[in-house]
């Protein structure tokens, strides 16, 4: 009974982690795709803007591998957050 506890403590903990660190680029995709469109509709082309949704960072260019680390930490964060959401609750017996 421990064992579970102590797991899925740990499990919460990792979650906890990891969420901030996931949500932090999602956040910039959806926030800088947004913007641009609402720019480009008042005919302002901010193409920096398209740098940033894309995984350009200055000097750290994450292009290449932007859309795999965002799908892969969706998915994870999904994944652990379902795991704990459906798991089911343990009482201990008394």
């Amino acid at each position: 009974m421990k064992a579970s506890k102590t797991t899925s403590r740990q499990a919460r903990r990792i979650h906890r982690w990891l969420v901030p660190i996931a949500a932090a680029p999602l956040l910039i995709t959806a926030g800088t795709g947004s913007l641009y469109s609402v720019l480009l509709e008042q005919n302002i082309d901010a193409f920096w803007l398209l740098k940033l949704h894309t995984g350009q960072f200055g000097w750290l260019n994450l292009q290449p591998v932007y859309p795999i680390l965002l799908g892969a930490l969706t998915i994870v964060v999904t994944v652990s957050g379902l795991t704990m959401l459906l798991r089911p609750a343990r009482t201990t017996g008394g």
